[in-house]
């Protein structure tokens, strides 16, 4: 191999070097921070998570996942019971518990994929409403079956949808001021005051999301 061969692979290998190392900086570096910087300037919760904080500051979990509310699990139970001091979100059962990693008691993330003419199906859809009807009735309220939402007794594509609609919201109020020794005025003001309607007036439909609704009743209560 000749000195200018070796000189010539030498440059070579030098650019490439000097390539490779500004394009780490600037894609690797530079570029991750610049974005980063940007997201926390302007749009900080979107960044950090979406974040939903309690009146005390403390994180108790994100606007964009939805969370259960139930019982700790009894022995023998094959699922918990709802905690019906709380609002409910959509079920969340799609695919049923996690076989993968066992030490966690999951719920997998998913949809039933089944036809609306699916029997199985349609009994889960009756267990579900007989349910809603007789947790939502009391003794100064009683919910009839065509009073409950579509979102009460289906679950949504993900299973985690952190959102009901302001008619399961509603139909909920009578329970949960029950439950907590509230007025039910205050719990309508509730639901009212966490009410979303449609962006920009006409995409999507109106909704209440569970998590920013529980946190104001937990806030509520401690009062």
């Amino acid at each position: 191999m000749t000195n200018n061969t070796v000189s010539s692979t030498a440059r070579v290998l030098g650019a490439g070097l000097r390539a490779l190392l500004v394009l780490t900086l600037l894609c690797g570096v530079v570029y991750p921070l610049a974005v980063t910087g940007v997201a926390q300037a302007l749009f900080n919760d979107k960044a950090n998570g979406s974040e939903i904080k309690d009146e005390e500051g403390e994180v108790v979990g994100s606007s964009l996942i939805g969370q259960r509310y139930d019982l700790p699990l009894k022995d023998g139970q094959e699922s918990p019971a709802p905690d019906l001091k709380w609002f409910q979100p959509r079920p969340s059962n799609g695919l049923g518990t996690n076989s993968v990693n066992t030490q966690y008691s999951l719920i997998l993330s998913g949809a039933t994929n089944r036809s609306g003419d699916n029997e199985e199906l349609i009994q889960w859809v009756k267990d579900a409403k007989a349910a809603v009807v007789k947790d939502n009735s009391t003794s100064t309220y009683k919910v009839k079956p065509a009073d409950v939402p579509a979102d009460a007794v289906t679950s949504s594509g993900s299973g985690l949808d952190p959102d009901i609609s302001p008619a399961y919201a509603k139909l909920q109020v009578h329970r949960v001021a029950e439950k907590n020794g509230l007025d039910v005025k205050k719990v309508e003001g509730l639901v009212a005051d966490h009410t979303s309607g449609r962006l920009l007036g006409f995409m999507g439909e109106p909704r209440v999301n569970v998590l920013e609704l529980n946190t104001a009743l937990r806030d509520l209560v401690q009062d």
